[in-house]
């Protein structure tokens, strides 16, 4: 059993990070994401006798369906917002105001078009692994793509403005 622990521990050690940088895509907030990892690595303990080569993927695919099903769970019982939040001013031209506000318009997607995103773009996994893993047809996964990547556009108006802008001095 010393063994195990160990194994499991070196495990996390060397790809927690990897692994929380994934559900954090995934969840949208650092709480979440941390619960989300929490979860699927006690999953992962509970069968990691069991577990045969690389265990990275089976805790992301642990990753994946545990959103999934939250995803689920919450379909049937909404949270009602009790407050807005203020916008928040944009201000300089720097990345970091960029990055803030594209992390916050992944937030805005619905669930399953951030978690295509995460899977493709992130992750760099064809439309065919990204249905497989998600449990639905290569079809939705492309939908989905397209229509979290035009929201995105459309919340950051900034990002199409860069990619224009590099295409020009390629």
């Amino acid at each position: 059993m010393a063994e195990v622990d160990g194994e499991f521990t070196a495990f996390v050690n060397e790809r927690g990070a990897a692994l929380l940088r994934v559900a954090y895509a995934l969840a949208g907030n650092q709480h979440a994401a941390e619960d989300l990892l929490q979860n699927a690595l006690a999953k992962a303990y509970a069968r990691w006798p069991r577990i045969r080569g690389d265990a990275e993927p089976y805790v992301k695919r642990i990753l994946y369906h545990d959103q999934v099903s939250g995803w689920r769970r919450r379909a049937r019982r909404p949270e009602v917002p009790l407050a807005e939040l203020p916008e928040r001013a944009v201000t300089g031209g720097d990345d970091s105001d960029l990055r803030l506000l594209l992390r916050d318009a992944l937030r805005a997607l619905p669930p399953r078009q951030r978690a295509v995103l995460t899977l493709r773009y992130l992750e760099d996994l064809s439309v065919e692994q990204t249905a497989a893993l998600l449990g639905c047809r290569t079809g939705t996964v492309a939908s989905q793509s397209a229509k979290a990547l035009a929201k995105l556009r459309q919340l950051v108006p900034r990002l199409d403005e860069r990619t224009s802008r590099a295409e020009v001095t390629r």
